[in-house]
């Protein structure tokens, strides 16, 4: 009996030891080994145009790659150390989940299903969409409430049906379906006049827009028929990692809301305002207990301005196809962006 229990020690610490290692979650070292690499590994989904898009040089530019740069602003010091990466696919969490990338600035829409099954975590959200309708201005509509005895093209076989059948029989409005597999044939098809309408996510219907000779000339109207959250995703288990990510997408939010901007973000260091002097860490120190400086958010703003800048950057006038901020406005403007307050 003795000899049988000297035997099984060993098993028993071996098996005690594989435990411990496997409770320890795999990303609870992201922030050293960002720093340790020397640059962040930043990702987002389907290359579209706005988001991510890549100049004839191959450089990046976009709203995701401007939040990555502002992560990379908080926990380097740099915003221009990152390396940027077009993950083919809706979701693509497994390069999350096995290191490949640091943070997804742009995944598969916000569900339950996603944010308790892969081992990835919601942040927070830094765009509202959601199925919307794309109509030439010469309609003359400016809601989707207008819309009837219209043809739309749309994704097959999904939800999106359903919900332009559920939106056309509850306001007693007539439409034809014009079926499609890909999103790419709901432009070519609307170019083509195939349909007079086309209805799919907001950000993929200002993709098409964008594509179109004269984007002017092409309304997004203002109504979502569904809710889409978007924003940044890190892997389950690093709380710091997950609340750096947070509060610089936070700091973004909050920054626009005070007036903080890119240019006057040095200015400001002498202003009297409370909520505007902890944000720059002239009050205070919000940093340390991140692993970051008391400056940090100064950083992200003087790198890549506030959220509403951001938002102009990529979606503004300046790009052809200017796209109202709706719900992405701040909440005090009629939208639904909000971030805790820092204090």
């Amino acid at each position: 009996m003795t000899r049988f229990f000297k035997r099984l020690l060993p098993l028993v610490a071996g098996l005690a030891c594989t435990l411990t290692l496997a409770a320890v979650p795999a990303g609870a070292q992201t922030l050293q080994t960002v720093r340790d690499r020397g640059f962040l590994i930043c990702g987002a989904t389907n290359p579209l145009p706005g988001f991510a898009q890549q100049d004839g040089e191959g450089r990046w530019s976009g709203f995701d790659v401007d939040l990555c740069r502002g992560i990379a602003a908080a926990v380097l010091g740099d915003a221009d150390k990152i390396e940027f990466r077009s993950l083919r696919g809706e979701a693509r969490f497994a390069p999350l989940q096995t290191g490949m990338v640091d943070v997804l600035t742009r995944s598969g829409p916000w569900t339950q299903r996603r944010d308790t099954l892969y081992g990835a975590a919601y942040t927070g959200t830094a765009f509202f969409d959601g199925q919307a309708f794309l109509v030439p201005q010469s309609m003359g509509v400016v809601s989707a409430f207008e819309l009837d005895n219209i043809s739309v093209c749309i994704i097959d076989g999904g939800e999106e049906l359903e919900r332009v059948a559920e939106f056309f029989f509850t306001n007693q409005a007539s439409y034809t379906e014009v079926p499609y597999e890909d999103v790419a044939d709901l432009a070519v098809a609307y170019q083509a006049g195939l349909c007079q309408v086309v209805s799919a996510s907001g950000r993929q219907l200002q993709a098409i827009r964008r594509a179109l000779p004269d984007p002017s000339a092409h309304r997004i109207l203002p109504e979502r028929i569904s809710k889409e959250l978007l924003g940044p995703v890190v892997r389950e288990g690093d709380t710091q990692w997950f609340n750096i990510v947070r509060w610089t997408l936070f700091t973004l939010i909050n920054a626009e809301e005070v007036g903080i901007t890119q240019l006057n973000v040095d200015s400001l260091l002498a202003a009297r305002t409370p909520a505007v002097r902890r944000i720059l860490g002239v009050d205070g120190d919000f940093g340390t207990a991140l692993g970051l400086t008391p400056s940090f958010m100064a950083d992200v703003l003087r790198a890549v301005g506030n959220y509403g800048e951001l938002y102009d950057r990529h979606f503004g006038p300046q790009t052809g196809a200017a796209l109202l901020r709706g719900q992405n406005a701040l909440w005090g403007n009629g939208g639904l962006l909000y971030a805790a307050p820092v204090r």
